[in-house]
């Protein structure tokens, strides 16, 4: 077994104000006011080691995902809420719901190495895509119980979201 993943969070997802956010992100202005906010969030996540987030009081689980641009070769670097699994992150494409994937998926499905920073570490991690059917649904409803937003993030687009199984490499 390899080494467990830090586990950080703050604020709760629980209490009023999470449940209240939650709820806002799911309509389709929240998810442009959280869209808006990502570039600020990247910053103070990258200026904290991703010790804090824009996100921390309603007890969202940010980690700053870096992978290599799949036709720059560039660091590309993405706020991305998770999964917590012990050794194991899960990250979800949602996109918001958007019709495109993010770019991010597409770099990992070119590059599956890449860099984690969670509370304060970098952690180099190897991406794999979750495809079984049964597996990639029990983890897709972890992330609705994260914030049901996931669930409208699904509704509004007809393609399959990507989720990937991050583990240290």
């Amino acid at each position: 077994m390899t080494a467990q993943f830090p586990d950080r969070q703050w604020g709760s997802r629980t209490g009023l104000l999470g449940r209240t956010a939650s709820a806002f992100a799911a309509t389709k202005f929240g998810s442009l006011v959280v869209r808006t906010l990502t570039p600020l969030d990247r910053k103070l996540l990258q200026r904290t080691g991703a010790r804090y987030t824009v996100l921390g009081p309603i007890g969202a689980p940010i980690v700053l995902l870096t992978t290599v641009g799949r036709t720059s070769g560039q660091p590309r670097t993405s706020p991305l809420l998770y999964v917590h699994d012990g050794d194991t992150l899960y990250v979800i494409g949602s996109n918001f719901g958007q019709a495109r994937h993010p770019a991010w998926t597409a770099n990992l499905l070119a590059h599956p190495e890449a860099t984690i920073t969670l509370a304060g570490q970098s952690i180099p991690v190897r991406a794999q895509l979750v495809e079984d059917p049964v597996r990639k649904q029990r983890i897709f409803d972890r992330f609705v119980e994260t914030t049901e937003a996931y669930a409208a993030y699904r509704s509004r687009t007809t393609r399959d979201l990507r989720i990937f199984a991050l583990t240290r490499d």
